[in-house]
């Protein structure tokens, strides 16, 4: 996936954990532990099949080849990730419940009054599995083909009926941003997840939606749905040919992430263990060549790395939520 040649904070960020890749290869080998010897829960706070729970099944099957034992998904959609997250808090710190969460996880402290745990004091940072961009995709049989032609017709009385993966996701916050800085009028119907969303787009029941392009792409490849525009910048090598929405609203960009945490006070070698093995993932060939067409970047990166990148993402978050007056609903 190609950022673009403009160097913003998030590039600087990912850019560091880059240079960790070397030094992650290179480091000695981290304290023998003997985790994990049952099966592993990974609770997914969003539905089957989004960009999310695509990701994490990728990076779980090889978790569980190098590990010898089975890494289960939990998918807990709901309340912008906050019901998954909030019951992953709640598990027992031994390494046997880990949170595997999206962008959603830096957004809801400043969305929403009240979340079902700390942010900051609940979770150990792991691991950032990955970044990607946001497909704008609309059901094939649309009119629209280019974001000046969406625009145009959210200028009527009745706007644009929009789907999102759910109040307080990225794609929700997408949303919101095109339509302040589009000056158009866009009804937004909030779903439990990704998947489900998607679904309806297909169904024709709603038109449009920002949705997470590890999700999507398949389903555009396949001419299932249809790909305007991408909230990334420069082009995508999976989709060459569908071009940036800032090449339309100048300074319009924004991606996901997905990473990997788990309860607070569970012991650091389990922390290093997991987070050693999920670098080993993004180095194998298959997940490369297959994060590659799901237009995914990822990196070699340190628990305290992630760290650091969470706690960036949550202060940038704020900030858009603050200047753009989204409120959840």
């Amino acid at each position: 996936m190609t950022l673009g040649r403009t160097r913003t904070r998030r590039d600087v960020l990912l850019g560091g954990l880059g240079c960790a890749v070397a030094g992650a290869l290179s480091r000695p080998a981290i304290a023998r532990t003997s985790w994990p010897t049952k099966s592993v829960k990974v609770v997914v706070p969003y539905a089957a099949g989004g960009g999310a729970d695509t990701l994490c099944r990728l990076l779980c099957g090889h978790l569980q080849d190098a590990l010898g034992q089975p890494f289960v998904i939990d998918n807990r959609g709901g309340g912008g990730g906050t019901i998954g997250a909030g019951a992953a808090a709640k598990a027992e710190p031994d390494g046997y419940t880990v949170l595997y969460d999206a962008t959603a996880f830096s957004i809801n402290p400043a969305l929403l009054s009240a979340l079902p745990y700390d942010t900051s004091k609940d979770f150990v940072p792991v691991f950032l599995a990955g970044v990607v961009p946001n497909l704008l995709v609309a059901n094939p049989s649309v009119q629209q083909s280019t974001v000046a032609e969406i625009i145009a017709a959210g200028k009527s009385d009745k706007g644009l009926d929009w789907a999102s993966s759910g109040n307080g996701t990225v794609q929700h916050l997408s949303l919101e941003l095109f339509r302040a800085q589009a000056g158009i009028k866009l009804n937004h119907i909030p779903y439990r997840g990704g998947a489900p969303a998607l679904n309806d787009i297909i169904g024709g029941h709603v038109k449009y939606m920002f949705s997470n392009a590890a999700a999507s792409t398949p389903l555009v490849l396949s001419g299932t749905l249809k790909a305007i525009a991408h909230t990334g910048q420069g082009r995508l090598a999976s989709l060459a040919n569908v071009p940036p929405v800032s090449d339309t609203l100048p300074g319009f960009v924004t991606h996901e992430w997905n990473g990997v945490f788990l309860p607070a006070g569970t012991p650091k070698d389990i922390v290093d263990r997991l987070n050693a093995a999920l670098n080993a993932a993004i180095a194998a060939q298959a997940v490369v060549e297959r994060m590659a067409q799901l237009s995914v970047t990822a990196r070699a990166n340190t628990p305290a790395e992630f760290a650091s990148f969470v706690a960036a993402e949550i202060e940038r978050w704020a900030k858009v939520i603050r200047e753009s007056n989204i409120k959840s609903e």
